[in-house]
C-alpha cells in the first residue's frame, strides 16, 4: 500500500538562514516533537548516502527508524528516506526563495508492509499529513521566533 501527499508552508527567512536552521541536527529537538535522540551512523554526516539513527517518544511507545540522504542539491533540494518497521517512506523537499521568504514544499510518500501499518495507513492517512504539517508548523516557529517544542 501507498500514499503520497504535498505540504507547504513559507517561512519569513532568507533562503541560506533557513537552511543552516534546517540543516543543523542539534536544531532537530526544537522543532520534532517527541525526538529523544539521534546517533550519526556514516564518516561523513551530511553527504549524500549518509545514514543516521533516529528515536522518538511516539504517545506511549518508543520509535526507531534511519535516516538516509537520498539527494543534497542546497539550496534547492534535499531528499531523504525514512525506514522504519513496517514503513518506508520517501521525503522531498525543495526550498524556493521568494522575497526574503523561503517557501517549504514537502512531498511525501509512504509505502506500508505488514498488517498493521497497512491498516493504519488505510484507516488514518489523514494523521500522517497531520504530523508532516506540525513538523513544518514547528519549524517555522522555531525558525521565525526561537519558539522551541522543548518548552511546551
Amino acid at each position: 500500500m501507498r500514499m503520497k501527499y504535498t505540504c507547504e508552508i513559507t517561512v519569513d527567512l532568507p533562503r541560506d538562514e533557513f537552511l543552516k536552521k534546517l540543516d543543523n541536527p542539534d536544531n532537530m529537538k526544537h522543532w520534532q516533537r517527541g525526538l529523544l535522540g539521534y546517533e550519526h551512523l556514516s564518516d561523513k554526516p551530511g553527504a549524500e548516502g549518509a545514514k543516521m539513527s533516529l528515536k522518538y517518544q511516539m504517545g506511549k511507545r518508543e520509535m526507531e527508524m534511519v535516516e538516509t540522504i537520498l539527494k543534497r542539491a542546497l539550496p534547492d533540494a534535499f531528499h531523504l528516506s525514512y525506514d522504519a518497521k513496517g514503513v518506508h517512506n520517501i521525503q522531498k523537499n525543495f526550498f524556493i526563495e521568494e522575497d526574503g521568504k523561503t517557501k517549504w514544499v514537502s512531498e511525501s510518500e509512504f509505502q506500508f508492509s505488514g498488517f498493521g501499518m497497512k491498516l493504519m495507513g488505510f484507516l488514518m492517512p489523514g494523521a500522517f499529513r497531520k504530523q508532516s504539517m506540525k513538523y513544518l508548523n514547528d519549524f517555522k516557529a522555531f525558525a521565525e521566533n526561537g519558539t522551541s517544542v522543548l518548552d511546551q
